[in-house]
């Protein structure tokens, strides 16, 4: 099932709620900046204040991208309660973007919470495979679980739909800078693009990820200053 997020007061959710629904010709320059993407042909399909700002995840998001998955099952691949995706788009070329967005670098730590022996050696299984195709340089032991699981999984993901099944897929990771209300606490908000870069290469390398492999063309990093949010007309 979906979920019913609701509208959100603060964060990355609230600032791509906004995005979608109030300005979205922003958030799709902001990707066609970072690939070959046309910001014209882009088709939000949540979070969207008619759908209660739904984020979708197991075979609800693939049946909202309207997609079959025909040579290997979503179910094959993870257990459910996979990942929740905070956006979902489709091209009228048919490209797919799955979105993770961010507002804080404390949002890029994270570890497998499963609990479920099976559903945790599946998704240890995938997570593998998925380390092996693109090549990691870490040795295979290296542990993509911990603290760096959220990119993990959303990598096999993208690895899924596109390698394994052939779908035009991309993953968009969405970083947002100067969002003030979430700096309490010690948390560290990016206010310009190169600290959030200089965080995602400290990532990628404890990863073992190389600048190029085969699914970096397909994974798109996309900067918006939240400023120029509540500044849109």
């Amino acid at each position: 099932m979906p979920s019913a997020q609701g509208k959100a007061y603060k964060g990355s959710q609230k600032w791509l709620q906004n995005l979608v629904n109030d300005c979205p010709d922003l958030l799709n320059r902001a990707i066609a900046e970072q690939s070959s993407i046309s910001a014209e042909t882009i088709n939000w399909l949540s979070p969207l204040s008619a759908d209660i700002y739904r984020e979708y995840y197991d075979q609800p998001f693939l049946d909202r991208l309207e997609i079959k998955l025909d040579k290997r099952t979503l179910g094959s691949f993870w257990p459910p309660s996979g990942p929740r995706w905070d956006g979902l788009g489709k091209t009228d070329k048919g490209q797919l973007l799955l979105v993770e967005a961010k507002s804080h670098i404390r949002e890029l730590i994270s570890s497998l919470g499963a609990r479920n022996p099976c559903s945790k050696s599946q998704i240890r299984y995938s997570i593998r495979e998925t380390k092996r195709f693109i090549g990691s340089s870490s040795d295979l032991s290296t542990d993509w679980t911990v603290g760096v699981y959220q990119y993990a999984n959303r990598l096999a993901h993208l690895y899924l739909l596109r390698h394994v099944n052939g779908l035009d897929a991309y993953l968009l990771m969405l970083y947002f800078l100067n969002d003030n209300e979430m700096a309490t606490n010690g948390t560290c908000v990016p206010a310009a693009k190169m600290e959030w870069e200089s965080v995602i290469i400290y990532q990628e390398r404890l990863m073992g990820i190389r600048q190029r492999h085969p699914l970096s063309d397909y994974i798109i990093h996309a900067f918006i200053d939240v400023n120029d949010i509540e500044a849109y007309p």
